[in-house]
């Protein structure tokens, strides 16, 4: 196994979640590699915010069998050290994503995304992206 849990981006929920047939996902490719999946907090909360009553029994099932990594006190003071070094590079990034990137950080996650140009610019982070499901380290 190349890893024991990595931390899901909102992306890699989104696609699951729109795709009939999950057995084309991302999401479910990874569990070739890996034995357990994380969302931060902030996924979280992005998934409810754009969902709706009908979908919150899906995604508040899919919760309970995943680890919600808290955003905490670590995690927003990494987040303003990530904010600071994008805004130095003139590579601002959106403030929910440097909240999921300090969480994969703080927990030292790899973080899996469809989305690799939110995530790219953060040299701490190692990302797995689509294609061929490869590991990118910055």
């Amino acid at each position: 196994m190349e890893g024991k849990i990595v931390l899901l981006d909102t992306s890699i929920l989104i696609d699951y979640f729109r795709k009939k047939d999950k057995s084309k996902t991302f999401l479910f490719s990874l569990t070739n590699s890996f034995e357990f999946f994380g969302v931060s907090a902030i996924t979280e909360f992005e998934i409810f915010v754009g969902s709706n009553e009908l979908q919150n029994d899906f995604w508040e099932n899919f919760f309970k069998e995943i680890i919600v990594y808290p955003f905490d006190s670590e995690c927003s003071r990494i987040s303003s050290l990530l904010d600071r070094t994008s805004k130095k590079n003139s590579k601002q990034m959106e403030i929910p994503d440097l909240f999921i990137a300090a969480t994969a950080i703080r927990n030292n996650l790899q973080l899996a995304t469809l989305n690799i140009k939110h995530f790219d610019k953060i040299g701490q982070i190692n990302l797995v992206t689509l294609p061929k499901y490869i590991t990118i380290r910055s």
